[in-house]
């Protein structure tokens, strides 16, 4: 009889713990909420096993949290996850330590997958004369094994979470990247008077660089070319701000030292002093051939004209670094038969190779004169072709853009 009744006893642990892990598991499988599985645990060790008190805590991403806890009056407040329990490589009892928040507990048994910790379980207060079936010393391995699934399932719980919200975030710049490409004009003009080529690379799916075409009488058009200080959705919102101002304020026909003070008040306005706009802006009469431009900090634009090439450095300071511009300077140039301007932004003159050097604007220069290509889309795709050489295995740092015109 006595060999039956200890039979006995170990078939009712043994069911004990297949019921427990079959629950478990059940509730994971039905996507049980996190608090749910935890309430079921702490009913398994205070209720079924007599456990007086326990912490678990689970990494959170990069954090640690205590997820579960009863008996402890706030002791799980006490504890670095780093020093305190990390040197745990297996179940540990806890004999005595330094550190009197550890001595409050009996047991660590800590939980890892692919030898990186995923949680730690501190149990204290053992009642042993209030198990029936064995000392809780016996089922720490099946308390292990529990912690384990259930640790695993509420970190898979929250990689999905982070998994869907990167897919709607995802969504979102997908969709924000298209919305910016409708900003850029759609067709750019390619005539006897003027041919003009645009390329943008974004650093991200969405970026902060600006081109745009407005014509504004039969002979007379406006182009720019902007960069906002910055990068990602806040430097694309920035601008699809100032594309809607400065498409408003050029309707209205002022002067090109009027529309710049009023951008960079709307500038100013918008973005508080936190970011700012670099601008190059121009108007061009092509009876006269007289090119009207203001640089508001912007990479000069390098106009090439037979074999001389010359910087369209005159402007001002960005757009919404002051409430007011303290000094704008109106740039002026007689344009000659055959002439090419480059602007471009810095993604292009800093962009660096193996060797940590720039490209830089002399080399830009000494591309623009050597250049056989006569098409505006060819020249922009040549030299972008050159600088995926030149970068080597260097990533893109910046946006890129470019605007050039040929002039006839």
């Amino acid at each position: 009889m006595p060999g039956d009744q200890k039979t006995y006893k170990k078939l009712k642990l043994l069911k004990f713990k297949l019921f427990s892990l079959l629950e478990i598991t059940k509730e994971i499988n039905e996507n049980t909420s996190s608090k749910e599985l935890f309430n079921h645990f702490e009913f398994i060790l205070k209720n079924q096993l007599s456990i007086g008190r326990a912490v678990l805590f689970s990494k959170q991403g990069k954090h640690w949290k205590s997820v579960l806890k009863f008996g402890v009056k706030g002791t799980e407040k006490k504890f670095n996850i780093g020093n305190d329990l990390e040197h745990f490589k297996d179940i540990t009892t806890i004999e005595s330590s330094s550190k009197e928040h550890l001595n409050f507990f009996d047991v660590v048994i800590p939980v890892y997958h692919k030898n990186v910790p995923l949680a730690y379980l501190i149990l204290g207060d053992l009642n042993e004369e209030a198990i029936r079936m064995s000392p809780v010393i016996k089922h720490l391995t099946f308390i292990q094994t529990l912690t384990s699934i259930i640790s695993v399932a509420i970190e898979n719980k929250r990689l999905a979470k982070q998994d869907v919200k990167q897919e709607g975030m995802k969504k979102e710049l997908e969709l924000a990247s298209e919305m910016q490409k409708m900003l850029f004009p759609e067709e750019l003009p390619n005539n006897h008077k003027i041919q003009l080529a645009a390329y943008y690379k974004p650093h991200h799916q969405v970026g902060g660089d600006y081109y745009d075409y407005i014509e504004i009488t039969e002979n007379v058009f406006l182009f720019c070319l902007a960069d906002v200080s910055g990068k990602g959705v806040s430097a694309a919102l920035l601008m699809s701000n100032f594309q809607a101002n400065l498409r408003a304020l050029v309707s209205l026909n002022p002067t090109l030292e009027n529309l710049v003070h009023q951008l960079n008040e709307k500038v100013f306005q918008t973005a508080k002093g936190e970011k700012f706009i670099t601008l190059f802006i121009a108007k061009y009469n092509t009876v006269s051939r007289e090119l009207v431009y203001v640089n508001a900090a912007h990479n000069p634009p390098i106009l090439k004209s037979g074999s001389e090439t010359q910087f369209l450095d005159k402007g001002c300071t960005g757009l919404g670094m002051f409430d007011e511009i303290p000094k704008l300077e109106v740039g002026i140039v007689k344009i000659i038969e055959m002439s090419t301007l480059m602007c471009y932004t810095d993604g292009v003159v800093e962009l660096e190779n193996d060797a940590k050097q720039e490209y830089g604007t002399n080399r830009l220069i000494s591309y623009l004169k050597n250049s056989k290509a006569l098409g505006m889309k060819k020249l922009n795709k040549e030299l972008v072709a050159e600088l995926a050489i030149f970068k080597e295995d260097q990533p893109y740092i910046d946006d890129i853009a470019l605007l050039s015109c040929k002039f006839f």
